[in-house]
């Protein structure tokens, strides 16, 4: 690739949002809050899952996977917005730009797939009960896991690792985030390598898990009418309309970001960002808590036994971590 005389680029500058002091300090509340909220919403759900023989399913083995995923990807971001929102000069080095790059394409892909794999155990769950323990055994549970993982991080950084961008024009980048169509549009030389690799990317991402979905769920909207029990019926849709609530708010902004482009990156994109690296994550854990009873009920027995022991500190003063 010819650069000419080109200069290149060694830093970015991350204009992010308002530099407004005051607004600014609005905004670091805000999101640190929300992070806060993100780390232990995601993190007393895991913890509820783990110490509750009861919740030790496949099902919520993957919402432990997606919470744990939650936690991964908020902290790709958050962290450096936070330290930006109060700093002047919001630089971050190319280097450290397409490491979060690559980190937060890898997360998203697996999100994506993950979403699928939870719709797909809700179809055997709630279509084929009585085959359920067989076909969702922990075995393949483990095998989907490591398929996901390694299949993302091969699909969304191995482009990008094996063709580096090459950057020479503007450094200053209209986002919180180092987006990878931003970057595109400040990196020199012949682009169509990555433009298709999106393009293709995109389509096992994006474009097959929605569909997946939409599949699974037909199936388990038919199967749910053909029940005759209303309790049963009220119990399904109660499992799955968490799931659905997820996968609406993650696709939606997701695929309005990726797959709505015209000719340019518009700056109004970063506050869409906004919803599933930000918001998003802070509002899994709730929506899967408050609509699932089990996990209420867990969550409830783990309160009682940290009050009772609290309640009994003095004869229980070697009992230090009795919350379980």
């Amino acid at each position: 690739m010819e650069l000419g005389n080109w200069t290149m680029n060694t830093e970015f500058i991350l204009i992010g949002f308002s530099q407004n002091f005051q607004i600014s300090v609005y905004l670091f509340i805000l999101f640190f809050v929300i992070y806060i909220l993100t780390i232990l919403g995601n993190g007393f759900l895991i913890g509820t899952v783990i110490v509750t023989p009861k919740l030790h399913t496949p099902m919520y083995y993957f919402l432990c996977n997606l919470s744990f995923l939650d936690l991964c990807y908020s902290s790709c971001t958050v962290p450096k917005l936070l330290f930006d929102v109060l700093s002047k000069k919001r630089r971050i080095s190319v280097i450290m730009c397409l490491t979060q790059m690559n980190i937060g394409l890898i997360l998203g892909g697996i999100e994506c797939m993950l979403l699928a794999v939870m719709a797909y155990d809700r179809y055997i769950a709630i279509c084929s009960p009585l085959h359920y323990t067989t076909i969702m055994s922990w075995r393949v549970c483990r095998y989907i896991t490591v398929i996901i993982w390694f299949g993302s991080l091969i699909l969304s950084s191995f482009p990008t690792m094996s063709r580096p961008l090459v950057f020479c024009k503007e450094n200053q980048l209209n986002h919180f985030f180092c987006e990878i169509l931003l970057l595109l549009e400040v990196a020199c030389g012949d682009l169509s390598f990555y433009k298709i690799t999106i393009v293709v990317v995109g389509f096992f991402t994006l474009l097959s898990p929605p569909v997946f979905i939409i599949g699974s769920y037909t199936c388990i909207i038919v199967s749910i009418l053909k029940m005759r029990s209303s309790r049963g019926r009220s119990r399904a849709f109660s499992t799955c309309a968490s799931h659905v609530t997820v996968v609406i708010m993650f696709f939606g902004t997701s695929m309005t970001m990726y797959m709505g482009q015209t000719r340019s990156f518009s700056p109004y994109l970063k506050y869409i960002s906004l919803v599933y690296m930000v918001i998003t994550p802070v509002l899994n854990p709730l929506i899967y808590s408050l609509r699932n009873n089990d996990v209420k009920q867990a969550f409830g027995k783990i309160l009682t036994r940290c009050s009772l022991s609290q309640h009994h500190w003095p004869q229980n003063t070697g009992r230090t971590a009795l919350c379980t």
